[in-house]
């Protein structure tokens, strides 16, 4: 099977997006690499799945806050 790059990207982030998803306490390395490769129509999943985070943990991590919030910066105003 062949991939052109931004499906290989696309596809790299969507099983990446899917481990985040499911760790109570993801991987900051993965989460880097989700953000080097995450196209502008993902960053409203990814938001969804970080805010899940938050929301199961009593005490979030700051860099994880942080995260969200640059994360956010990036959506479009309407």
């Amino acid at each position: 099977m062949s991939f052109t790059r931004r499906e290989a990207q696309g596809q790299l982030v969507q099983t990446l997006l899917e481990k985040i998803r499911a760790d109570n306490y993801p991987s900051t390395s993965q989460m880097a690499i989700v953000e080097e490769s995450l196209p502008p129509e993902m960053i409203p999943e990814y938001l969804e799945i970080l805010l899940e985070k938050v929301e199961q943990d009593n005490i979030p991590s700051i860099p994880l806050l942080k995260r969200i919030s640059r994360i956010a910066a990036q959506v479009p105003a309407r």
